[in-house]
């Protein structure tokens, strides 16, 4: 598909999915109203539909997600309707969640 081409397919509800890489530092707070996938580093508060924090994802804020699955490290809150904590990850601060999952070496 062409940059500003028209697709056939079906909007998503809840927005699209944004990719930050590894290689991505952002300092400030993120705000989407879709999906959003963090393998970088981010200094400030994120708040997004459903989030993904790869193993190498950083975040330094708190977290506002309807989901969210947390892979890497998060210094500060985090507050989802459906939380699942992976293997790899370290979270320092309060959770707060209506469903939650924690694998087994998760701190």
């Amino acid at each position: 598909m062409a940059w500003g081409s028209k697709s056939d397919a079906a909007p998503r509800t809840g927005g699209s999915m944004s990719f930050i890489g590894g290689e991505v530092s952002i300092t400030g707070n993120i705000s989407a109203s879709g999906d959003l996938h963090l393998d970088g580093a981010v200094q400030g508060d994120i708040a997004c539909a459903a989030l993904t924090i790869g193993a190498s994802g950083q975040v330094k804020g708190n977290v506002l997600a309807q989901r969210a699955t947390i892979a890497g490290a998060v210094e500060g809150a985090i507050v989802a309707t459906e939380l699942v904590i992976e293997r790899a990850a370290r979270i320092a601060g309060d959770v707060s969640y209506e469903s939650i999952s924690i694998e087994t070496g998760a701190r």
